[in-house]
């Protein structure tokens, strides 16, 4: 996937926030060098509570309820002789406001980091353009904080531990389709084989919050560990801050086709001599 929207300047902002989100998953235990998920016991207890204690919990963000007892990232066997991981006061204070921002840089996977980078690296450079690398910072912080909180309200006493840049992201996609609705963006649809296709932005990134926004009003699907509501209120608050942008916004230059008429021009003159030959 990619979009066809030429940038005046290079977008830093968006680079810096791809790398950092990298890093901080190289450096999170155990889930690096797991491709395939499945850990040991002691790499699990550490990726609870590393997640535990950089992550954002409803509960801690809208109650203010601190757990007495977290994951202490050690596993053993308890008395009944069942392997777990072992459990106890919280050897580190955490802040509810600043675990918002961190949980925005963790991921859970690598399916999960590679496809909130993807969508980063293609929409992310043409709203840091038009918004400048300040506010673009700004403004991505505000949509993962807005998304995070979003995600609170709607469940004020889950313990569910939220992490990704997934809100903050889906704010970029807001801005996106406000700003750039007519963009052109090759896709890849799938009917029984795969082939690419050239849409609208509004036409791919609006599916995209449609399906969102279904699958948060529960539409029949499980959410699992997908924080639907979080993808929605980043997008509308990323489309909502965005929208004063819209009418400053010069229009995309036309895209050049093979296929487009030209109007008849008459052949060049043509200069007649006499026959080649011997004179």
């Amino acid at each position: 996937m990619h979009d066809l929207n030429p940038v005046r300047r290079t977008p830093w902002v968006t680079y810096a926030l791809i790398a950092v989100n990298v890093i901080v998953f190289l450096r999170t235990p155990a889930l690096p060098w797991s491709f395939s998920g499945n850990g040991s016991l002691a790499d699990m207890c550490h990726l609870q509570a590393f997640q535990q204690q950089w992550g954002a919990v409803p509960r801690e963000l809208i109650r203010g309820i601190m757990p007495k007892i977290v994951p202490t990232g050690d596993s053993g066997v308890s008395d009944t002789g069942q392997a777990g991981c072992v459990i106890g006061p919280p050897g580190y204070d955490k802040s509810p406001p600043l675990s918002a921002l961190t949980a925005m840089f963790l991921h859970g996977s690598w399916m999960h980091l590679l496809g909130n980078m993807l969508f980063l690296w293609i929409f992310g450079n043409n709203v840091e353009d038009r918004m400048g690398r300040v506010r673009y910072l700004l403004f991505y912080l505000l949509c993962g904080f807005a998304a995070t909180y979003g995600f609170a309200l709607a469940q004020p006493d889950s313990t569910q531990t939220l992490i990704g840049a997934s809100g903050a992201i889906a704010g970029v996609l807001g801005a996106y389709i406000v700003l750039w609705p007519k963009a052109r963006v090759w896709s890849l649809i799938t009917l029984g084989i795969i082939f690419p296709v050239k849409l609208p932005a509004w036409v791919v990134l609006g599916l995209w919050f449609a399906l969102q926004a279904v699958y948060s009003a529960g539409g029949g699907v499980e959410q699992g560990t997908v924080a639907y509501v979080a993808h929605v209120v980043g997008f509308v608050v990323g489309a909502l801050v965005a929208l004063p942008l819209r009418r400053h916004t010069a229009p995309l230059p036309p895209q050049p086709s093979r296929y487009r008429s030209r109007p008849w021009q008459p052949p060049p003159p043509q200069s007649w001599g006499p026959p080649p030959g011997p004179q």
